[in-house]
This record gives structure tokens, sequence and C-alpha cells, in this order.
């Protein structure tokens, strides 16, 4: 099994920046690929970026190309999202979470973090 739990939630201003991370627990040789996603109260959860464990290859979804950046530290089991510019429709709960699945066809996440809120003010 392998749990992950993310932490760097919070309130920001517009424009502003903020760095979650993601810790990895457990069976960890596992993993081949890590996203992270965000979800707004009534609305489908919606995919922000991944990566691969072993290159480092990213994707990003075109809503936060440019201002997003996802990387890792494998030594620390460890995925961070630095979000810059951010806008208020940036604002959602942020979810961690962990595939075994290799980064080109990563689709299916089965470990979920419990997902701090970003609330971004106007």
């Amino acid at each position: 099994q392998v749990q992950v739990a993310e932490s760097g939630g919070g309130t920001v201003q517009a424009g502003g920046s903020l760095r979650l991370s993601c810790a990895a627990s457990g069976r960890t040789s596992s993993i081949n690929t890590m996203g992270w996603f965000r979800q707004v109260p009534g609305k489908e959860r919606e995919f922000v970026a991944r990566i691969s464990k072993s290159l480092g290859r990213t994707f990003y979804a075109d809503s936060v190309k440019g201002r997003f950046t996802i990387s890792r530290d494998n030594a620390k089991n460890t995925v961070y999202l630095q979000m810059n510019s951010l806008k208020p429709e940036d604002t959602a709960v942020y979810y961690c979470a962990a595939t075994n699945q290799i980064f080109d066809y990563a689709r299916r996440y089965d470990y979920w973090g419990q997902g701090p809120q970003v609330p971004v003010s106007s």
C-alpha cells in the first residue's frame, strides 16, 4: 500500500505564489507517476499536472501551463507543485495522487491524499 499526504495549502492573494508538497510513504517503489488534481465544490475533479518518478517528465493542463511547476525529490519521496501568478479561478481543493501506471499511460490513480484548500482572494 501507498499513502500520500499533502501540505502547504492556505489562502493567497491573486498574483501571489504558493508551494504544495506531497510526501509518499509505504510501498513507494511501486509508484511510477504522481499527479496533482483540483476540485471546486459542485464541479468534477480536474487534472493539473503529473510527473514521472524515474525521468522527471512532466505534463500540465493548459489552464496552468507556464504558471505552475511540478517537481520531485525521489530521495524524499516527495512531489511539489509550485504555483505562481495565482488567479481567483485557481481556488480549489488540491489533491496529490500516485499510480503505478507509467507516465504516458497514467490515467487511473489509486492513492490519494486528503487535499488542502487553496483559496485565492481577488
